[in-house]
């Protein structure tokens, strides 16, 4: 028999308090697509910095195609033929395709770059993934999954032959992401070996041959595709079963328009987008990635400057700066929760607490204990799992970070709230945790505005949803009757008259 391209046995890694891994075994199949499946936490992380080099185990074997090997560093790894593309895409921006695909290893003639044979030999490698891309652009003109496809590219020019992807679609449109599975399927059919992580069921089952299921530190079992359902993957992932991901719609929506936007334009993005939100109810807006959708909402959230009408309970409202939409009763949930929803190296009560300096700080006086005990009362109702509020927010997981993204803005006792992206990187207990607390708030009456790249979430959440095309409304679909079909015909320009 065939050894395995990877054979992990005994993993174990312990960090102070916390066992990550725990006699895990994980093995993957030459010329297979092995998904590798747990919430945050689960150690899945920790397992794939120990197969790059970038952590060494406290103990157990790893062996590569039947032959013991001791990963030492990034270097070993990379040397063994194992390419890592992580979420965070490690390409040299300003620099061309076939500079970052050949990087380290430029071919030379007479002592000076041999362009010809660059071109040759990226080129080559982009022609195994399927794909066209001019070797000479500069890679920060490309569009992410272009980027992406040059890093695996990269991998393949450096004879990798075990290429693990970590979370490869979280900001990749629809199509996008069908173009990356394609790559995927390629690489197992020329006899890579893919090790595919995802929070994304439909990613998992459209792509992988076997999953690995990792909870809590430990190996939770190996599962065929083919033999297997995602509500069975699930209930191991997260030890009890989810039923319903998405929630009961309610009608919990009242005739109240609390939030009218009309002929909005901002920025070279936002043309024309119309849309009403009523107390309660949940529209989501959808589109492909740069069809104004993330602009909209910072428009509304005077984040940035608009031409056109935007209406608050009636009242036309012109909010040039944030502070006047959160004191108006307007929150926002940014799309990166790292770069612009929390301050990571803050506690969690401070986290929370800095949408309403006033509650903490009354007459610019700090106090303590009604931080903690505001921070508390959240930390109880959103389930957030940390020891106490003083916990610094960037030790938590990404399921429990959004959660506190979620309370700062919660704490401003909001009536419209616009969430964009509000569970990327986020796994499927965490998800089903915040669409929880979503459907409360409509529940309460809260306007809510979804922006999500996954049309799933965007049919599963929505009453209704208008749809954006090249930052113009083209459609309003009721969420019940709506199918995938029908928002991409909208969100690509193949229909544009209004449904529903």
């Amino acid at each position: 028999m065939t050894s395995p391209a990877v054979r992990m046995t005994g993993v174990v890694k312990t960090y102070p308090g916390v066992r990550a891994l725990d006699e895990v075994d994980f093995e993957v199949r030459a010329g297979e697509v092995m998904g590798l499946v747990g919430e945050n936490g689960a150690g899945k992380s920790t397992l794939l910095k120990i197969l790059a080099g970038a952590v060494l185990p406290d103990a157990g074997s790893t062996e590569l195609s039947g032959e013991p090997v001791r990963i030492t560093d990034p270097r070993v790894s990379k040397a063994n033929g194992i390419a890592v593309i992580h979420q965070e895409l490690t390409l040299a921006p300003d620099l061309s395709v076939a500079e970052n695909i050949l990087v380290a290893a430029e071919p030379t003639r007479f002592g000076m770059l041999d362009k010809a044979e660059m071109t040759r030999r990226s080129t080559a490698a982009l022609a195994e993934l399927g794909v066209a891309i001019d070797p000479w652009a500069e890679v920060g003109t490309l569009s992410l999954a272009r980027q992406q496809l040059v890093e695996i590219a990269r991998a393949l020019a450096a004879k990798a032959r075990i290429v693990v992807m970590d979370e490869p679609t979280s900001a990749l449109t629809e199509d996008e992401v069908d173009l990356l599975l394609d790559v995927v399927r390629r690489l197992r059919d020329s006899g890579v070996s893919v090790v595919y992580v995802s929070h994304r069921m439909r990613e998992v089952f459209a792509v992988c041959d076997r999953v690995t299921v990792l909870r809590d530190g430990r190996h939770n079992g190996v599962l065929a595709v083919a033999e297997t359902d995602s509500d069975a993957l699930v209930t191991r992932m997260v030890g009890r079963e989810i039923t319903r991901l998405y929630g009961e719609r309610s009608d919990a929506a009242r005739d109240e328009v609390v939030l009218e936007v009309r002929g909005l334009r901002s920025g070279p993005r936002v043309h024309d987008v119309s849309f009403s939100v009523r107390a309660g109810e949940i529209v989501g807006l959808a589109g492909l990635v740069g069809s104004g959708r993330t602009e909209t909402a910072k428009a509304v959230f005077g984040a940035a400057r608009f031409d056109g009408e935007i209406r608050l309970r009636g009242a036309a409202v012109s909010f040039r700066h944030p502070r006047q939409a959160v004191r108006a009763g307007v929150g926002y949930l940014s799309e990166d929760r790292a770069l612009s929803g929390l301050f990571l190296d803050k506690s969690v009560g401070g986290n929370i607490s800095v949408t309403v300096p006033e509650q903490v700080a009354p007459g610019g006086w700090f106090r303590a204990g009604r931080e903690r005990r505001l921070g508390e009362r959240f930390r109880a109702d959103l389930r957030i799992a940390c020891p106490d509020v003083s916990s610094i927010t960037g030790a938590l997981s990404g399921g429990n970070q959004q959660k506190v993204a979620l309370a700062k803005w919660l704490a401003v006792n909001p009536t419209v709230l616009l969430l964009d992206e509000p569970t990327r990187g986020v796994d499927i207990g965490a998800k089903a945790e915040i669409y929880r607390i979503i459907r409360g708030l409509a529940a309460e009456g809260v306007a809510i505005v979804l922006i999500s790249s996954e049309l799933t979430e965007v049919l599963g959440m929505s009453d209704r949803i208008v749809v954006l095309h090249e930052g113009r409304s083209v459609g309003e679909l009721d969420a019940a009757s709506a199918t995938e079909e029908t928002v991409v015909a909208l969100a690509t320009g193949v229909t544009t008259a209004s449904a529903g």
